[in-house]
């Protein structure tokens, strides 16, 4: 099995390095979303969405200490990007990711305006998160991961950038619940989510039920910690 994740990431990387495979649009029997634009960006940080998901919530959630390297993966404009620059503290660093320059042109006007110096952005590709490997204490992908048109190479990028008992951590639209209104291929079930992290050297090692909207999940790399928590 060792083996098996481990040729999985030597192909990834051999893989940034020349053109993209052709890109998914179905993957574990799941429609892949298309990826919000950046003129969308605005929606992002709208007023009514600490109401509607629990950010702040989210993010207590996370247990992000000072000192702690984190990535925002498919940071948009940086609206969890600067409060977990904050969170990690002048000691920390934040990894902010996105595979559109323009998202990540207005990240670098938010992160001057705001006068951080801990933020690092990086212009992903599609199929590579260009992370730095063995780097990551925690990983967030907030309603991101449902969006990957490459999620094998993705993640396997994203498994070699965690440090030994790094944590990736999905927030994605509850599928199983009808009154969250959004589209449904913006959405997952848990069964989905396990299925596809699973496949691909995941394990579940906690998750938290009690926000509005979505599902908060982390997970360990395959091997690592038993078992899973649930926090209502």
């Amino acid at each position: 099995m060792r083996l098996f994740f481990t040729l999985i990431l030597l192909s990834a990387f051999h893989l940034s390095a020349q053109e993209a495979p052709p890109p998914l649009t179905e993957y574990e029997g799941r429609v892949i979303a298309q990826t919000m634009h950046w003129k969308g960006a605005e929606w992002l940080m709208r007023r009514v969405r600490e109401q509607e998901e629990g950010p702040s919530l989210m993010r207590e959630q996370l247990q992000v200490k000072p000192g702690m390297a984190v990535c925002d993966m498919g940071c948009g404009s940086g609206y969890h990007t600067l409060p977990l620059a904050e969170m990690v503290g002048e000691n920390g660093k934040v990894y902010a990711v996105d595979a559109q320059p323009e998202m990540i042109e207005m990240l670098k006007m938010n992160i001057e305006r705001k006068g951080l110096k801990n933020i690092v952005p990086i212009t992903s590709l599609f199929h590579d998160p260009k992370l730095p490997p063995n780097t990551c204490d925690l990983i967030l992908m907030v309603d991101v991961y449902h969006e990957f048109s490459h999620p094998v190479q993705m993640l396997a990028g994203m498994r070699a950038a965690l440090k030994p008992g790094g944590q990736l951590v999905l927030v994605e639209y509850r599928a199983e619940d009808d009154t969250v209104p959004i589209k449904p291929e913006h959405k997952m079930s848990k069964a989905q989510i396990n299925k596809e992290m699973n496949a691909n050297g995941f394990k579940l090692v906690r998750e938290y039920d009690g926000l509005p909207w979505q599902h908060l999940m982390f997970f360990g790399k395959a091997g690592q910690g038993d078992g899973a928590a649930v926090v209502k």
